[in-house]
């Protein structure tokens, strides 16, 4: 380990060559981080604080420009050098409240990212109540040709079925250029993206970008379960960007922070390049979540998952139903096979409402469910469970026998959401249930895959004590973190999967600790495209799963269409194939021998997107895959006033190369393509709508 402390002495802290980043302390003790070159006043301070009593000195939307954050003051800064990564500590005070904060840049030699967290203290003799904290602040970005007009702004919104839906714009039309000469002020607004509730994606991605003409791109992500804001605007002609965990104005969050205490923001990151444009950025951004991710096994391994629910039993398990599938999907070659929602349900009413305890259902299997367990493992795979671990019944017995004190609650009063309670895992006993429970299906039932879904939005939070409701939801969301992480601890080999009613909870808080994240809950196979395509965006490939769905009524055409569009990610295969004709179950045999071909590749393999990111009616989607040794390509063609037979997609990083593009998957679709060496061209022809096809381009040897 090395150290290097740095002090008053130099104007400019620190660097960050390769996002072309630097922070810079100013005549007035003030730290700015920022691009180089730029007029110092269109940086902005470090970190930005709102508390009451001490609010912004520019009063509009924007959590900017804020009185503490104008007072925090340079003490000094350290960068450490430690197993491959480098941090520096940047020590500021304010001497007027006492609040400390030390910011955490964190990178590595030859990176393309920079990961931020603050830390305040109050050293201080009076309680600060804070409401908004930023973790990371850059100003001084503009177009290459210096000014605004260039930008291009980017984000995803996010919803149930349809999910990771990019949108682009230029910056100034949500920017507006304003007399900033005649007013001798900036605007009070900026463009703002932000969570709502306990789902982290409920309605936007915690995502965001800046492009400029030359293909400079800045992209940035946020790490948090509970609640998130970023902001982008003008200062001082350029732009900044600010990213925030939860605040009071959007999350109910306010904490107080009496005299010695601390806290800690959640994490977030930004990257880029000067050139490459989103497609490079997002190769960054894949690299850095793989670097931050607890380290598992199943990253490297790959596994085709069958699970019976989608399209298929549909919450609806029991032994007679499940032993067919079971033995057709060994037989497709699934490696992991999970019994869904419903296999606890042994209740008149319905389960709904009635989750918590976890116990079989004995009226769904008659010879108990290790008759099936037990089947899924003389049969080679490994058992998987459904759990819904934080919801708690309105008629479960739980409600009844844990402590109040285990449940959210706001304004003395329990809160209940679409039949279901909300357990706090900060409370012992909340989480010596669930530990009871988890510690039964895999210890005692050998269970090594669970599916933790989430399928209520249960507001801003909880109140436990003075708290306010954003507060005890990130204290919950820490917990539960903290409780997973135990999972894995205990029972090394388990495979954690995130879903929150598909992909309303796809955050890389969660993303860091679980092994796959649910993409999305979307049934139609045809409106699947642009969220697989577009996945890779969110999570990375190798944890992104995608539903395989093929039933023994679909066409040839239809089968190899919803196959296809899972190999470039994790295989989420369901489907009645206990019911196929052997034509039909042979594509999805091939399907999946392709999959176990290709799977070493996609653990180190950086997306691309050779048509930009799809829109939701697009009707020539293409996602691919740039491996070790090859290319790979995920191409559909959906029904569409714009859908010829043929697309050529550019593929500039494989100009010049001799190539020969070789069809995977299927071979029933007569797909086509031709490479152009010289052009760096691939054109793809797919004679039929609603079909697909994956490739590979390889050097000719």
């Amino acid at each position: 380990m090395t150290a290097v402390v740095g002090t008053l002495e130099r104007s400019r802290l620190w660097s960050h060559p390769e996002l072309g980043l630097h922070a810079v302390l100013d005549a007035t003790g003030s730290v700015r981080l920022g691009a180089p070159g730029q007029d110092p006043a269109a940086l902005v301070p470090l970190v930005e604080v709102i508390a009451t009593g001490h609010g912004r000195l520019w009063s509009g939307e924007r959590f900017i420009e804020t009185a503490i954050g104008e007072r925090l003051t340079y003490r000094d800064h350290e960068t450490v050098r430690e197993a491959g990564r480098e941090r520096t500590t940047i020590r500021l005070a304010d001497p007027e409240t006492g609040l400390a904060a030390e910011v955490v840049l964190e990178t590595a030699p030859g990176a393309g990212f920079l990961r931020s967290r603050v830390r305040l203290v109050n050293e201080g003799d009076a309680p600060l109540r804070l409401e908004s904290v930023s973790t990371l602040t850059v100003g001084g970005i503009t177009d290459a040709g210096g000014g605004l007009d260039g930008l291009t702004l980017h984000w995803a919104d996010n919803d149930w079925l349809a999910e990771c839906r990019w949108r682009q714009a230029p910056f100034r039309d949500h920017v507006v250029q304003l007399s900033r000469f005649a007013h001798g002020h900036e605007g009070r607004g900026c463009f703002e993206r932000f969570s709502q509730g306990s789902w982290s994606t409920g309605r936007h991605l915690p995502i965001g970008a800046l492009t400029d003409r030359a293909g400079r791109t800045w992209l940035w992500q946020i790490e948090s379960s509970a609640g998130w804001r970023f902001e982008t605007g003008e200062r001082e002609g350029a732009a900044y960007v600010a990213l925030f965990g939860p605040d009071d104005a959007h999350h109910q969050w306010q904490h107080t922070l009496a005299p010695g205490e601390d806290f800690h923001t959640v994490p977030a990151v930004l990257v880029g390049g000067a050139t490459g444009g989103l497609d490079a950025a997002f190769g960054e951004l894949t690299d850095y979540r793989r670097l931050i991710r607890r380290d598992h096994p199943d990253h490297r391994a790959l596994p085709v998952i069958y699970n019976d629910y989608m399209n298929t039993l549909m919450g609806d398990p029991t032994t007679e139903k499940l032993l067919p599938l079971v033995d057709a999907a060994a037989r497709a070659g699934a490696e992991i096979f999970v019994i869904d929602a419903g296999w606890y349900d042994d209740d008149a009413q319905g389960w709904w409402d009635a989750v918590g305890a976890w116990e079989p259902a004995r009226g769904r299997f008659p010879g108990g469910i290790q008759e099936v367990l037990d089947a899924i493992r003389h049969l080679g795979m490994v058992p998987g469970l459904w759990l819904e671990p934080e919801v708690v019944g309105v008629r479960s017995p739980l409600a009844h026998t844990l402590p109040p004190e285990a449940f959210f609650r706001r304004g003395g009063l329990r809160v209940t959401e679409h039949g279901r309670h909300h357990l706090d895992l900060r409370h012992p006993a909340a989480r010596a249930h669930l530990d009871a429970v988890v510690d039964r299906l895999v210890g005692e039932w050998g269970v090594g895959y669970l599916k933790l879904d989430y399928n209520i939005n249960i507001g801003p939070g909880t109140e436990s004590g003075p708290e306010s409701p954003g507060a005890g939801l990130l204290g919950h969301h820490r917990a539960h973190l903290d409780w997973m992480s135990g999972l894995l601890d205990r029972h090394p080999g388990l495979v954690l999967e995130s879903c929150g009613s598909g992909g309303l909870r796809m955050d890389y808080a969660q993303l860091a600790v679980a092994q796959l994240q649910s993409t999305s809950d979307q049934q139609d196979p045809l409106r699947y495209p642009p969220i697989a395509a577009s996945a890779a965006t969110a999570v990375a490939p190798e944890q992104a799963a995608v539903w395989a769905y093929p039933q023994p009524d679909h066409t040839t055409d239809r089968i190899a269409f919803t196959l296809t569009g899972a190999l470039l990610g994790r295989v989420h295969l369901s489907g009645f194939l206990d019911r196929m004709n052997e034509e039909q179950f042979d594509l999805v045999r091939s399907a999946i021998r392709v999959y176990k071909d290709i799977r070493p590749q996609i653990a180190d393999a950086r997306p691309f997107w050779p048509l930009g990111l799809p829109d939701w009616e697009d009707a020539w989607i293409a996602h691919g895959l740039r491996g070790r040794d090859a290319t790979y390509l995920a191409v559909w063609r959906r029904e569409g006033a714009d859908a010829p037979s043929s697309r050529t997609l550019p593929l500039p990083h494989l100009r010049g190369l001799a190539l020969r593009p070789e069809v995977l998957q299927p071979t029933t679709a007569d797909a086509t393509a031709e490479w152009d060496a010289t052009e760096g061209t691939l054109t793809v022809c797919l004679p039929r709508t609603d079909t697909a096809v994956l490739l590979r381009l390889g050097t000719v040897v």
